[in-house]
């Protein structure tokens, strides 16, 4: 039976393009490469949604946050082994004023909350991989971005891999940090590159490996 691993997070999980504003192909999103280097023994589900916050709703954009959306996500595509959990980014707007700890508390609850699900194979709990987002850069202070986001958000999203590993280790989930592997396009500083894409799939596939075939 193949392996099921569900990707739930915002735009940079659905494979926003910063330069034309559309979606980049399948197989150039980190999903994609994930599926690829994975190969057919396991399942890649995309659950990517722009502009999708942790725990707070946003009235100015279209989406459900990811405290709303979670549950039927999960109930969706249960049984599944892993799901990572990439959110946070858009937590850093001007119409949020969390600080980077408070942001990855409320992405540290969602991963308790898969957790502590039946969602998993036989109705155990699936595995959870958190993820913190990559850094935010100056450039999207110039960007189209620019109105939407706090010029504070570049400092904060510099925080997300200390408070987002120290909370993962304290809940007992897998971790890795996205920043360390991607970086933003410096169309706008806040979507993951197409390079970025690539490497940061490599390194998911290297992790869900290492995660699924623990004895």
């Amino acid at each position: 039976m193949k392996k099921k691993v569900v990707c739930f997070g915002d735009s940079n999980t659905w494979g926003y393009n910063a330069a034309t504003h559309e979606r980049y192909d399948f197989h150039l999103r980190w999903t994609g490469v994930l599926q690829n280097e994975l190969g057919d023994e396991y399942s890649v589900i995309e659950e990517g949604l722009n502009g999708r916050m942790t725990v707070l709703y946003d009235l100015f954009e279209p989406g459900e946050p990811g405290c709303s959306h979670l549950f039927t996500v999960m109930n969706t595509h249960k049984p599944f082994d892993l799901i990572i959990i990439m959110l946070g980014t858009n937590d850093l707007s001007f119409r949020s004023s969390a600080s980077a700890l408070e942001i990855a508390k409320d992405a540290a609850a969602l991963a308790k909350e898969a957790m502590t699900s039946d969602c998993g194979p036989g109705g155990s709990p699936p595995k959870v991989l958190l993820a913190s987002p990559i850094r935010v850069e100056p450039a999207v202070l110039d960007s189209w971005f620019g109105d939407t986001i706090d010029p504070d958000c570049i400092t904060r999203s510099q925080e997300f891999d200390y408070r987002y590993s120290t909370l993962a280790h304290e809940i007992g989930c897998y971790y890795i940090n996205a920043g360390e592997y991607a970086s933003a396009d410096p169309f706008d500083g806040v979507h993951i590159s197409r390079e970025g894409h690539k490497s940061l799939g490599l390194a998911m596939a290297e992790k869900v490996r290492g995660i699924l075939n623990e004895n």
